[in-house]
């Protein structure tokens, strides 16, 4: 499955849109990794926990994403953008979104 963040692929003919494709991923962080980003936020440095958990995060949104896109018919996704947030209470819990739009493509 092409993913792309363009409105069109180089080389390549949108044959069809099939429409919005969206995919979520919700982790929660525990008390530990706050307790090592707290650190980290006091002496400096990057917080490879928060990191882990983000890129994970965002291989799930896009990994959901792309299986809708297929269910739909389509053999890519344009357009995509992906949104960080924090939710829940006190905001302990990461999530991100990947939205782009399903379409077909076929070579020119």
């Amino acid at each position: 499955m092409l993913v792309t963040t363009t409105s069109h692929v180089e080389g390549q003919t949108i044959r069809e849109y099939h429409g919005i494709v969206v995919g979520e991923a919700v982790m929660g962080v525990n008390i530990f990794k706050d307790l090592f980003a707290s650190v980290r936020d006091i002496v400096g440095g990057r917080s490879g926990a928060y990191e882990a958990e983000l890129s994970k995060a965002r291989l799930i949104a896009l990994q959901e994403m792309k299986e809708r896109a297929r269910d739909m018919g389509a053999n890519a996704v344009i357009g995509i953008d992906l949104d960080y947030e924090t939710v829940g209470q006190g905001g302990g819990m990461l999530m991100i979104t990947a939205c782009g739009t399903a379409v077909t493509v076929t070579a020119t």
